[in-house]
């Protein structure tokens, strides 16, 4: 049994051990996990914690992660909210490009080639931006009744969150269909086509989850070390670690999407009635696409 102790001080997640096993708990229930800060400092505090061997990632309150914090994206770049009538000011391509790099290449690569064995723990919504980031883990364990989504395709993109990683893990016609809809799934069928290795009753989560912790964690440190490598050699043959340079830079790309007036524009309705209602219109707008 793993018994969780606190092994540092963060402000919006909760970092524990236990023997061999290290648990990041992202701690911001009010957002959904969306706004969380902290996680890239502890996982850095975990990657040179040299007694451990297994890295669990999961969610406090009802989610695991909804995705990107949609009141933040936009102003990350620069961006001001223009008034109605008024023009949006443009925002260096310089500043998007450097965002984006940090976020969707380096601290994605960071997690792809992390040192530990890595396994998400998801429950509630796994969705956006975070199943895009957790699908580069290793191992991960989801509920039934879970949602997993490309939901963030909505702001305008389909497909352009396809990525190598997606593909190989549910197949092209999957991948296509989940960045083309941004449909929700749930966990069974999230299992049954790849995205996800597992799929559990919800109160079997934890248990399984620290169920296959302990059995990794029984694997030598230098077996682990070796494996780590081996797949770095791998997904570098196989154009991963490429795809994560297309990913970020066609990110930055459609930072630059112009909307004609009957096409939906989260930007203009995020000013106009503000985050959730905004984003309950958008639903509505592509609810052809949720059949």
């Amino acid at each position: 049994m793993l018994n969780f102790e606190k092994a540092g001080d963060f402000s919006d997640v909760i970092l524990e051990k236990a023997g061999y096993v290290a648990r990041i708990t992202l701690n911001d229930p009010e957002t959904m996990n969306t706004g969380v800060k902290d996680f890239w400092k502890a996982l850095g505090a975990v990657e040179e914690m040299d007694d451990v061997k297994v890295l669990i990632i999961k969610g406090a309150g009802r989610a695991l992660s909804a995705g990107a914090p949609l009141h933040e994206v936009g102003f990350v770049y620069g961006w001001k909210e223009p008034k109605p009538g008024e023009k949006a000011p443009r925002t260096p391509i310089r500043h998007r490009l450097k965002f984006d790099r940090k976020l969707f290449y380096e601290c994605a690569m960071k997690l792809l080639f992390f040192p530990k064995i890595t396994i998400v723990q998801a429950h509630g919504y796994l969705l956006g931006a975070a199943m895009d980031m957790y699908m580069l883990c290793d191992f991960i364990i989801g509920t039934e009744d879970c949602r997993f989504g490309e939901v963030e395709v909505r702001l305008g993109m389909p497909m352009l969150t396809i990525t190598p990683i997606m593909i190989l893990r549910c197949g092209l016609t999957n991948a296509l269909d989940l960045c083309l809809t941004g449909r929700m799934i749930d966990g069974k069928e999230a299992a049954r086509i790849g995205l996800i290795n597992r799929a559990v009753p919800a109160d079997k989560l934890e248990e399984e989850v620290n169920r296959y912790a302990e059995g990794f964690a029984r694997f030598p440190f230098d077996g682990i070390a070796m494996g780590k490598a081996s797949k770095q050699v791998v997904y570098d043959m196989m154009g991963i670690t490429s795809g994560l340079t297309h990913h970020f830079m066609m990110h930055t790309m459609g930072t630059n999407i112009h909307f004609e007036p009957d096409e939906f524009n989260f930007f203009k309705a995020r000013r106009d009635m503000g985050v959730r209602e905004a984003i309950h219109a958008r639903n509505k707008f592509y609810e052809l696409l949720d059949k």
